[in-house]
């Protein structure tokens, strides 16, 4: 199983990090040992001290695919949720300051979150899936996949051209406007349109 993930594919939260608006898919990914699930405490790491919150739409892959045309991405879809991919601010921001690889900031044990699974026949449009998320019962991030600079066609074809996409993989689509610091003793749910399907503490 391999998870995927997509940097800067909302306009706003691209500038709120002074980042440049991609021409392509930024792609990166995490190890399996990054998964998250259940509803499960996060564990604070000791190697950070500006750990952030960057909840996103994640769609699990349910058959293999190679070179996927965009026409035909989103039957290799089976599944849709919301997560949280955690980021060591602090650590990435030396890394990049370096031109350094940043993977220690985003591949970290439990750094990729996942809630429960909804069923892709279930969902009615897939660009245009409303979510959010609340830290302490308080609204910090809201999105919709219709503002996504590379749609999931874009995406799931992009990413099939360098690596051969299997049954069980995820990827993460994308962070909108509103990321920032989680503390130990935060309990944190997110939603999918009304749907509360992640919710869990920090400790």
């Amino acid at each position: 199983m391999k998870i995927f993930c997509v940097g800067r594919n909302y306009t706003e939260h691209a500038k709120e990090l002074n980042n440049e608006v991609p021409d392509a898919p930024v792609i990166f990914m995490k190890p399996a040992t990054a998964l998250l699930k259940d509803n499960k405490p996060f564990y604070f790491p000791d190697f950070t001290k500006d750990l952030h919150y960057e909840t996103e739409i994640v769609l699990r892959i349910g058959k293999n695919g190679k070179n996927i045309e965009e026409k035909f991405a989103t039957k290799y879809i089976d599944a849709v949720t919301v997560g949280i991919d955690f980021t060591a601010r602090d650590l990435q921001s030396k890394q990049k300051a370096k031109g350094l690889p940043w993977e220690i900031s985003k591949a970290f044990d439990q750094s990729a979150v996942v809630g429960k699974w909804i069923p892709v026949t279930e969902i009615k449009k897939l660009n245009h899936i409303n979510f959010c998320m609340y830290q302490n019962k308080t609204l910090k991030q809201k999105g919709n996949t219709k503002d996504l600079i590379f749609p999931m066609e874009k995406v799931i074809s992009y990413i099939s051209s360098f690596f051969t996409l299997q049954k069980g993989d995820l990827l993460f689509t994308g962070t909108p406007v509103g990321v920032g610091q989680v503390n130990i003793g935060d309990k944190i749910e997110a939603f999918i349109e009304n749907d509360s399907l992640l919710e869990f503490e920090i400790k």
